[in-house]
């Protein structure tokens, strides 16, 4: 799945458990609990002292060993390491455990919630404010000023601990242009945990302060089961309607938590139960089983599999199951002896902040250097554990147990953590600006664009910089973006612009690639006094074929109710004085695509109107503006392969057209003008795409004249022509039909 980056870090810590290194994702909680009652030992007398006093009393090395397994499935799955192609469930791994942990330090003994949160800011957040420090100096160095912007948004919510939130709304909207992962954006998992521990330490020490005893224990199980419960069914409802809301949310992630908190408050009794035989035996069966319920999903999970979802129970059990096993008798048969192997530990220990380093590492190496086969990321990957080994000597530990345990010294170290991160953000983030322009500036005019001819603006006219300017490309988008509706919807808003009182319109209809003309459609209703209607839904081709949706991560069912919805819409309706259909033409094979434009085709002629047809626009299958950005606007750097910007068109090249009188109008010839190995991504000065495949509003403005022409002839004649174009540079005035009549049936 697109989303499928794992977690990052982060650490559910238990008093005893503020240990070892690292708690969730790259280190979890330090794998400390403790098991059944200890008799009293002196009270160490300095910090130093009490720290390996906490450590020597409360660690679980068998949980130490358990986040290096976490952790390294997850360096492999984004080192691209073949066979490891489930590497993400590690981060279920280390929710799993930070619940445990977090809910053994919350029952275990009196603790205040200043005093959580204390350990938890010097727990978690210098590592990260240093991770999120030198990205931020690298990331001004090494990227681009566009990817430079990007990083200093998602600086500020790394810092703010609501980055699984930033990365849910970037990557569920359709218009947000297709961009390269940020380098932080493992930042989610710490997002997540931070806001588990800001619910869990309020409801558990909350239930602490007003129940004492058995009433406190059972309350405490209802609330686990309750919240657990809730989030789950989330869980399992996202991951069938947004895989990135699934993916990142806290809501569809508190049940992982949950699983983890249960085996903390089922493990005194297992241990009051150890000695006896038939326990003994179970817990040993149950560590070896969860131990291959972890690995297993790390060999047979991939990008494609459905997740979090069902497929997360899988790791989730096996890890509680792990934990569970670990309040067992110590034996040589025993998985926890396995999982406590020295360099599993090593792991473990490093996993927090290498898991921070690494991702960083990878990503601004690919946005420098494109893409990097797997043999350089597991390198890069490997040589990230020296700073992250740096940190945990020089930052971690002196902050987590060198300082005085008092609360205001612990948020004070918080608090520094996440200012400096955002003067950091800040300071790039001005940077970005001087060197693009501000982007909060308004739209520029479009410059005049050709009515037909070879070239793309008007005669006598004349682009002196890029318009639009780079600081502003990305978000160049057409007007009415919510006529374009959710992935979740199945029928569009009543979506009219222009005359909307008048009784002809122009019906616009496909998916994004035909949203990206809005403008130059609304120039040919507004020229007319009609109205346009727009019926888009991204993602979801107007042919009649069913299609598997990335960002939902399953087959597309929304999209075949909303085109049956939208057919039926049209037929009951009255006639529009044009249907302009657009759209991707990547959709399934080019056989796939044929039947559906067959099958699509029949039933839009039977409404009697007028067709149109507008040819798919080259596909980069790059980031153009990011691409300008780092070339410093020289065009020719970004150009792109001619090979791959198209594809076999039915309906262009298939005799379609012919067949069912549809009026065509093929852009690509000008857009990719010659005939050499290369398209551009500027022309004329005029930059072309807003991403890897959108064309810019600006472009599609200046192209307002051409479709004009070329589909309904001058403004002011008497109506659409019947016959099929030819290629844009060429198209002009055809003869023509009174407006509405049916276009030529086949």
């Amino acid at each position: 799945m697109s989303t499928a980056v794992p977690p990052s870090s982060s650490e559910p810590s238990s008093d005893s458990a503020a240990d070892s290194a690292a708690e969730i994702r790259a280190g979890l909680l330090p794998g400390v609990v403790r098991v059944g009652r200890e008799p009293a030992a002196p009270q160490p007398a300095t910090v130093a002292e009490r720290g390996q006093a906490r450590r020597r009393t409360a660690f679980r090395p068998d949980i130490e060993g358990l986040r290096g397994v976490a952790v390294l499935a997850v360096l492999a799955f984004h080192s691209a390491l073949p066979g490891l192609t489930g590497g993400f469930v590690g981060v279920d791994v280390f929710f799993v455990v930070s619940g445990f942990l977090i809910t053994g330090l919350l029952v275990g003994r009196p603790i205040g919630l200043w005093d959580f949160a204390a350990r938890r800011a010097r727990r978690i957040l210098p590592a990260a404010a240093t991770v999120l420090v030198a990205t931020a100096v690298a990331g001004g160095a090494l990227l681009d000023p566009l990817r430079g912007t990007d990083l200093a948004r998602d600086l500020i919510a790394s810092a703010g601990q609501f980055a699984n939130w930033r990365f849910v709304g970037e990557q569920t909207d359709y218009l947000a242009a297709e961009r390269d992962p940020s380098p932080l954006q493992h930042f989610w998992s710490l997002g997540v945990e931070n806001q588990f521990y800001l619910l869990w330490g309020v409801l558990l020490l909350g239930l602490a302060r007003y129940l004492h005893g058995r009433r406190r224990t059972l309350a405490t199980a209802l609330a686990t089961l309750a919240v657990g419960g809730v989030s789950l069914a989330l869980c399992l409802r996202w991951t069938a309607t947004s895989a990135p809301l699934a993916y990142f949310s806290t809501g569809s992630r508190l049940w992982e938590f949950a699983a983890g908190a249960c085996a903390a408050l089922l493990g005194p009794a297992l241990a009051a139960r150890a000695e006896r035989r038939p326990t003994r035996w179970s817990l040993r069966a149950a560590g070896w089983l969860g131990l291959a319920a972890v690995l297993a999903p790390v060999v047979l999970y991939d990008r494609t599999t459905a997740f979090p979802g069902t497929a997360a129970l899988l790791p989730v059990l096996g890890t509680a199951a792990v934990l569970l096993a670990g309040h067992g008798t110590p034996g040589a048969a025993d998985a926890g002896r396995l999982l406590a192997a020295r360099p599993l530990r090593a792991a473990g220990r490093l996993s927090y902040a290498w898991y921070l380093w690494h991702w960083p590492v990878l990503t601004i190496a690919q946005a420098r250097y494109g893409a990097l086969p797997w043999t350089v990321l597991l390198a890069l990957t490997a040589a990230s554990a020296l700073p992250a080994w740096l940190t945990l000597r020089l930052v971690e530990q002196p902050l987590r147990y060198g300082s005085s345990p008092a609360p205001r010294r612990g948020l004070a170290v918080g608090a520094s953590a996440l200012v400096i991160p955002l003067i950091a953000a800040l300071t790039l983030g001005g940077g970005t600006v001087r060197a693009l322009g501000d982007p909060a500036a308004g739209p520029t005019a479009a410059p005049a664009g050709a009515a037909d001819g070879p070239g793309l603006l008007a005669p006598g006219t004349r682009v002196l910089a890029l318009t639009p300017p780079l600081a502003r490309a990305r978000e160049d988008f057409p007007p009415g973006k919510g006529c374009e509706i959710p992935l979740n919807a199945d029928s569009s808003p009543r979506c009219l612009f222009g005359a909307q009182d008048s009784p002809d319109r122009i019906v616009l209809l496909g998916d994004s690639h035909a949203g990206q003309w809005i403008s130059a459609a609304l120039a040919l209703a507004e020229q007319r006094r009609w109205a346009l209607e727009v019926l888009v839904k991204p993602g979801c081709p107007l042919a009649t074929l069913t299609v598997r949706n990335n960002v939902l991560g399953r087959t597309f069912e929304e999209c075949d109710r909303w085109r049956e919805n939208t057919l039926t819409r049209l037929a009951s309706g009255p006639r529009p004085r044009l249907v302009l259909m657009a759209g991707l033409n990547r959709y399934g094979s080019p056989e796939e695509r044929a039947e559906g434009w067959t099958r699509t085709l029949d039933r839009l002629t039977a409404l009697g109107a007028p067709l149109a047809y507008l040819g798919d626009t080259p596909m980069p299958g790059k980031d153009i503006p990011t691409c300008l950005a780092a070339s410093d606007g020289r065009s020719d750097a970004c150009f792109f392969p001619r090979d791959t910007a198209f594809e076999p068109d039915p309906v262009l090249d298939g005799g379609l057209a012919a067949r069912y009188g549809v009026r065509t109008l093929d852009l690509g010839p000008l857009l990719c003008p010659g005939t050499g190995p290369s398209c551009p991504a500027v022309l004329e000065g005029v930059v072309l795409y807003r991403d890897t495949g959108h064309i810019t509003d600006t472009l599609a403005r200046v192209l307002a004249p051409r479709l004009d022409k070329g589909l309904l002839g001058a403004p002011g004649a008497p109506g659409a022509p019947t016959g099929p174009a030819g290629p844009a540079s060429s198209a002009g005035p055809a003869a023509s039909v009174a407006p509405g009549a049916p276009s030529a049936q086949p």
